[in-house]
């Protein structure tokens, strides 16, 4: 959740109610179709909302794979989506930088507790902005109150002018600390991108090297997850990918692949359904953390009013979001939406069960859009989780 395709949210609580309880009503109804019979509707129903192209994984207890895909991958050739295309990870990076932070904690480098000006003194500051008073777990959980002012394209003119532009983390920062605190540090929660640059330059800080290098390291090569890779300054996808399209209005469908992710630092990774879904695995199976920093991870705060609208019932922990399953329980997620690329996932708690849907279209120019995409979406990863009566 870091593009612009989020800005009309806060207008947007009129038409939640209504639309999130028929996707409740879906998902409740009982299971009939295959696995991967119900994947390939609940992709269908995507693409049928108008969104160019989808593709979507499921594993089941067993290590069994369900795959479907839906629409095209290049609304001028009409060539279709391929299974393992590339994406931009967006937001979903949060959760490497998450672990990697949580792992140098288990190893007594940092301490969650640790002041922001700890590591980065004199950083934070300004405007009622004070590092001293704000802690790493509270950056990790969102609960700082460092006000997010990101750059970002809202036209297909703003996209063409800025897409090239590159952004360095102080510049980002500097941004936010122009504007007052949203609230006291751990007094309220407030979605802060700026928030996770400043946890990457305090993996710089504490272990001499660049976070991305960090989470290769420490997360990827271990786990084998070729297929995710940091993409620094470049504009452009490794091969196979969809087009990237961003619906700005009716009649203005833009081609938006090619762009420099703002927060090129923390959120220039791409990968594909079959690497997120075996990271989401390892992580809640405990391959990543020790149980101590597995269970602080999953310590959830409520989130704000207006992000209780895409994640109805949604909890933050840290890096990591607790949504609850129409068939009883709750499951672990983090998704991702910049660039036209839309990601959903979600891994049940013990690791064995799991699903990713990326879409290649963000349908961000009404709140009506933006719920619809994201209701779909999400009742897709819930009829995967819930799948064979869930609980997995």
């Amino acid at each position: 959740m870091t593009s612009t395709l989020r800005k009309h949210l806060a207008t947007a609580l009129g038409v939640a109610t209504l639309l999130t309880a028929e996707v409740a009503t879906a998902a409740a109804q009982p299971s009939g179709p295959s696995p991967v019979e119900q994947l390939r509707r609940d992709t269908r129903a995507i693409h049928a909302l108008g969104v160019s192209g989808v593709q979507a994984r499921a594993i089941g207890p067993d290590g069994r794979q369900s795959v479907a895909t839906s629409g095209t991958a290049d609304l001028n050739t009409g060539r279709p989506v391929h299974s393992d295309g590339y994406f931009r990870m967006a937001s979903t990076s949060k959760t490497l930088v998450a672990v990697v932070v949580l792992q140098l904690e288990a190893e007594g480098t940092l301490s969650l507790d640790d002041t922001v000006d700890h590591w980065l003194p004199g950083v934070v500051q300004g405007n009622g902005n004070d590092g001293r008073r704000i802690t790493i777990r509270q950056l990790l959980q969102h609960t700082s109150g460092i006000h997010d002012d990101l750059p970002g394209y809202t036209t297909p003119d703003e996209y063409y002018e800025q897409r090239h532009d590159v952004h360095r983390p102080e510049r980002l920062i500097a941004r936010a600390m122009a504007h007052a605190p949203d609230f006291r540090p751990g007094k309220g929660w407030a979605y802060s991108n700026t928030g996770y640059i400043l946890l990457d330059s305090i993996i710089e800080k504490a272990t001499g090297r660049p976070a991305h290098r960090e989470i290769e390291d420490r997360v990827l090569r271990p786990l084998g997850l070729n297929e995710t890779r940091w993409m620094g300054t470049s504009p452009v996808l490794p091969r196979p990918h969809a087009k990237a399209y961003q619906l700005f209005g009716p009649g203005s469908v833009v081609d938006v692949t090619q762009q420099i992710p703002v927060d090129h630092e923390a959120l220039s990774w791409v990968t594909t359904t079959r690497d997120e879904n075996g990271f989401l695995r390892a992580l809640l199976a405990g391959r990543l953390l020790p149980p101590r920093q597995l269970a602080a991870m999953k310590k959830t705060v409520p989130v704000s009013a207006e992000v209780q609208q895409l994640w109805p019932g949604g909890r933050y922990g840290l890096g990591l979001v607790e949504r609850p399953l129409s068939c009883g329980g709750t499951y672990w997620s983090h998704e991702g939406g910049d660039g036209g690329y839309i990601t959903l996932n979600g891994v049940t708690g013990d690791g064995r069960r799991s699903a990713v849907v990326s879409m290649s279209e963000a349908r961000g120019d009404t709140p009506e859009h933006i719920l619809e995409q994201e209701n779909a979406a999400g009742a897709l990863i819930d009829h995967a989780l819930c799948a064979g009566g869930g609980r997995a």
